[in-house]
């Protein structure tokens, strides 16, 4: 059984894992934005796929795989799949779509954390229904890209500009259209602009779960595989496939970490992820015609490219993009499809029926002269007008109609939490209000009134057993050190103790660090506050223990601040003061 060409196991295989990318997308958008709007990103992501799949039924599949119309600038919409049953061609039909909903959902991470819910459904249909249709029919469904220009062809092979390029030019319009977050850039004094040119600094607004990121370029790193191997026509050619798409990946992923480590004075982490997805975006159009040689600086520049675009984008144009889907996708596709017109060895000539070769398809660097490198800069220019039309347009409608952006109340509280009534994505993190069912359980029978316990000593009528002083000590510290502090509270004999997760700084003004290229001005540093009250204790133990186990010599240790304590009362037994902080003797 013949497990590649069009009705193949192979091809199905990947064709699934393609649909498996959904999960990937999700993944990263919701990791590297914050933990307010991680319900909603996770709903675009389901929702694109689902109604993205209805509209390709209806339109876009014929469009895409139709008979060519208009000189091959689209195809003729059908009904096959619901009048033809018996001899319809649902291989293609499902490669195509999956392919169709990864375009829509490179959308989703550009306009994060500030897009309707409506907006984003509605822009989501009109892309899988027409605008990747059409362009992709001039590829990969026998439209006028596929002629002979000077004695080459267009190639892509996997979409870097039918996938890529169309995802990441319409987020750069969708997200110039849409505007900035809010507080992601300040005008001259300081304060929260919405508007590109009042914007004169940058602030740095990391996602919430890095290792979720993560998570999400590693499942995209897999399922790229099929993503890039699934059309290929024999073992030897994907063998291939797979290992230029992998050398461009760790090419990629290597020289955005060198990059930013040189630049910055640490390795990027969030920056680095998008280097591995810039590398595979990269190499996708031109996978199964460069050699591994090629591979490499396709990935090498694309690592680069990726830290590049990103800063530019978002310091010097003002363009928020919470994921880097426009650096990653649409510089990179761009720069992968022309990489083509450099790097492309011929190892997946042109060929006819027979088998005779048309076109060897060399690139520049491989003898081929310009001929190749003009025809895919011909072929970039003509889909990105395409895109840039359609997505103007329909930004601009949705803009002007049922409206683009959620509120400034929507997005400073969360769309989680006003687009779908989700407190949180996180429910054990997310404050949860009590119901009266909940409270009637808690209540016994007979309700306790305070005025029935012993009553409180007051300080002016009682003679204390002891004349014991009352203080106390606060220990502001690092997170790291709050094990070690509270071993050795413990063992001077310190009984009771708060401790509250507290963001601060002293008189270092804290830490500078870069995130994405944006450097974070650290002046509130997460740190670990420390209460207690001692009588007994001698104050001086307590700071004694508290320098002792907190104490590297080194900016950042913390501080300790002694009170004087009036008085303080057990609620239970009405004790004060001295015998209010002793152990009960049980």
């Amino acid at each position: 059984m013949d497990i590649f060409g069009s009705t193949g196991v192979w091809f199905l295989i990947g064709a699934i894992l393609v649909w498996f990318m959904q999960a990937g997308f999700a993944m990263v958008e919701t990791g590297f934005t914050r933990a307010k709007n991680a319900g909603n990103i996770i709903m675009k992501n389901l929702l694109d796929f689902c109604l993205g799949t209805i509209v390709f039924v209806l339109l876009g599949a014929g469009l895409l795989m139709g008979e060519d119309a208009l000189f091959g600038l689209v195809g003729i919409p059908n009904l096959d799949i619901f009048t033809d049953f018996a001899n319809y061609d649902w291989s293609t039909f499902f490669f195509n779509l999956v392919f169709c909903a990864t375009t829509a959902t490179i959308v989703s991470g550009a306009m994060a954390e500030r897009t309707k819910f409506l907006s984003y459904c509605i822009y989501s249909l009109v892309i899988s229904a027409v605008v990747y249709p059409i362009e992709a029919h001039w590829v990969w469904g026998g439209g006028w890209l596929t002629n002979e220009f000077a004695g080459v062809y267009y190639v892509d092979f996997a979409g870097s500009s039918l996938i890529h390029m169309v995802g990441g030019i319409s987020s750069f319009i969708g997200a110039l259209i849409l505007g900035p977050r809010y507080g992601k850039y300040l005008d001259k004094d300081g304060r929260p602009t919405l508007l590109r040119r009042e914007a004169k600094y940058v602030r740095a607004v990391p996602g919430h779960n890095l290792t979720v990121g993560a998570l999400g370029v590693f499942i995209l790193w897999f399922c790229w595989y099929g993503f890039n191997g699934a059309a290929t026509s024999g073992m030897a050619q994907l063998g291939q496939v797979l290992v230029t798409t992998t050398v461009a990946a760790a090419t990629g992923t290597i020289s955005t970490m060198v990059f930013t480590w040189i630049k910055n004075k640490k390795p990027d982490v969030s920056m680095t992820l998008n280097g591995s997805l810039a590398g595979l975006v990269a190499v996708t159009a031109g996978c199964a015609n460069v050699d591994v040689a090629g591979a490499f600086f396709i990935g090498l520049v694309a690592g680069i490219l990726v830290d590049v675009a990103v800063e530019v984008i978002d310091k010097k144009l003002h363009v928020d993009d919470p994921v880097g889907a426009i650096a990653v996708h649409g510089v990179n596709g761009l720069w992968g499809t022309i990489a083509v017109g450099l790097f492309s060895c011929g190892i997946n000539p042109v060929t006819d029926e027979a088998g005779n070769v048309l076109s060897e398809q060399l690139g520049l660097f491989y003898g081929g002269g310009f001929n190749m490198l003009g025809v895919q800069l011909m072929g970039i220019v003509c889909i990105a007008a395409w895109t840039i039309v359609w997505m103007t347009g329909l930004f601009m409608l949705l803009k002007h109609t049922c409206g683009l952006r959620a509120s400034r109340i929507e997005e400073i509280e969360g769309l989680d939490k006003h687009e779908h009534g989700l407190v949180s994505a996180y429910a054990n993190f997310a404050p949860v209000p009590l119901s009266a069912e909940m409270l009637e359980a808690d209540i016994p029978e007979t309700a306790a009134d305070v005025t029935e316990a012993a009553p409180a000593e007051i300080p002016a009528l009682r003679e204390s057993r002891k004349n014991g002083k009352l203080t106390k000590v606060v220990i502001v510290a690092k997170q790291s050190k709050f094990d070690e502090l509270k071993a050795a509270l413990n063992k001077v004999g310190v009984t009771g103790i708060t401790v509250t997760q507290v963001l601060g700084c002293g008189v270092e003004k804290g830490a500078s660090e870069y995130y994405r290229g944006v450097k974070v001005d650290m002046d509130l540093l997460p740190k670990v506050k420390v209460e207690v009250v001692v009588s007994k204790v001698p104050v001086e133990t307590v700071v004694d223990a508290a320098r002792s186990a907190l104490y590297t010599g080194h900016i950042g240790d913390g501080k300790i601040f002694v009170y004087g304590v009036d008085d303080v009362v057990r609620v239970r037994t009405g004790e004060s003061g001295y015998d209010a902080l002793q152990e009960e003797k049980i």
